[in-house]
């Protein structure tokens, strides 16, 4: 899913728009231990507690493509029959309503993901007409071609509030708050089946996760039956390290200024895209040859390009570069330059000595202060 096809499912999330059918709940404890449990039609539910749901389910669709929302296809093994996504496809054919398979569900939830705390473990089942686009892309709403029958799920922490004062209206006095279990915003989810190129993708799911560095493997493999991805921050090491690796000797300052300099150029290219723009390992050879890798560097790439490609076959690219910054360090110093601005630093000997050398256009302040152009200070 792009980030096109995730914001029209957001938008279902509204009063106006609302799709959702049926909604089921279940508390969890610290020790595992089920402590109460929710099923109802949504829209019977109070009109407070349907704006609180709609933006639990809007967070959960929120942040990254690729980072914190991922997609994931099934594997082969996850398709058979009594696989994963057998068990998904009942528990959304069902519309929530057989109690037998989404306590099951439940069960697989406790037991694979790993949370020591307690949390609120939430279901919806919704179903989208979708509405028909004309050729120009205007959406005709009373043009509906296909229905998009999916499920929601979101795990969310509940924590004890905080302890306080406030002040009780009645009594016209500051008193002592009592302390409440919360429910926090989402810390993870799915959306199943996936709404790729807008219709139901049944060989796919978007895996949702607020801090990508705390991916619940367990959850996704058993419970999911999917492959957890490299996520965001190693496909940047990986990545930095096959640089740093293959082009030896030759990673310079310039070099690998020329590498971020290809890489954001691919980014400008694609800016207007709806898909994630990824790049593969020819893709990655190219560019390191492009940038002054030694041949033998290249074919050690090469015969190491198999098992690479079985690993992670392609990066996305907003992973792998900084879309903001060029940013260089030493042990003493750190400096940050706009991402299309990396002309402005370049590498140079200055009395035998290897410095960087920042180009500026006479304005520089100096812990806040505007210091005058050097030349103006070189005359005096």
């Amino acid at each position: 899913m792009n980030k096109k096809e995730i914001n029209e499912i957001r938008k279902l999330f509204t009063p106006e728009n609302c799709s959702i059918r049926r909604i089921c709940g279940c508390y969890v404890d610290a020790e595992k231990q089920r402590r109460t449990e929710i099923k109802e039609a949504f829209l019977s539910l109070p009109e407070l507690e349907t704006f609180k749901y709609f933006t639990i389910f809007k967070d959960t669709l929120s942040g990254t493509v690729g980072k914190n929302m991922i997609n994931m296809e099934f594997p082969m093994a996850a398709e058979e029959r009594g696989g994963a996504q057998e068990f998904l496809l009942n528990l959304r054919d069902s519309g929530l309503k057989n109690e037998v398979v989404v306590e099951q569900f439940y069960d697989k939830v406790i037991e694979s993901y790993d949370y020591g705390e307690n949390y609120y473990i939430i279901l919806i089942h919704c179903i989208y007409d979708i509405p028909g686009k004309a050729q120009d892309g205007t959406v005709m709403e009373d043009a509906s071609d296909y229905v998009y029958d999916f499920i929601q799920c979101v795990i969310c922490p509940v924590k004890l509030s905080k302890a306080g004062l406030y002040y009780n209206t009645e009594a016209n006095a500051i008193e002592n708050r009592n302390r409440d279990w919360l429910v926090e915003a989402p810390a993870a989810g799915f959306l199943f089946p996936a709404f790729n190129d807008r219709n139901t993708d049944i060989h796919s799911l978007l895996f949702c996760i607020k801090n990508p560095d705390q991916m619940p493997e367990r959850f996704v493999n058993e419970t999911l039956g999917c492959a957890v991805p490299m996520s965001a921050q190693d496909q940047a090491q990986t990545f930095q390290g096959i640089v740093e690796e293959f082009m030896g000797d030759s990673c310079s300052f310039g070099a690998v200024k020329s590498i971020h300099e290809n890489l954001h150029e691919l980014l400008e290219e694609s800016k207007d895209e709806t898909q994630q723009i990824t790049i593969n390992p020819e893709q990655i050879k190219k560019i390191l040859e492009n940038n002054g890798a030694e041949e033998e560097k290249l074919k050690e790439f090469e015969k190491r390009y198999e098992g690479f490609e079985a690993q992670q076959q392609e990066f996305i690219l907003s992973n792998i570069t900084n879309q903001k910054n060029f940013e260089v360090k030493t042990p003493d110093v750190s400096i940050k330059v706009k991402a299309d601005k990396t002309y402005l630093v370049e590498s140079r000997m200055i009395d035998g000595r290897p410095c960087i050398v920042i180009g500026t256009d006479g304005h520089v302040e100096v812990n806040g202060i505007e210091v005058k152009p050097i030349e103006a200070v070189a005359e005096e």
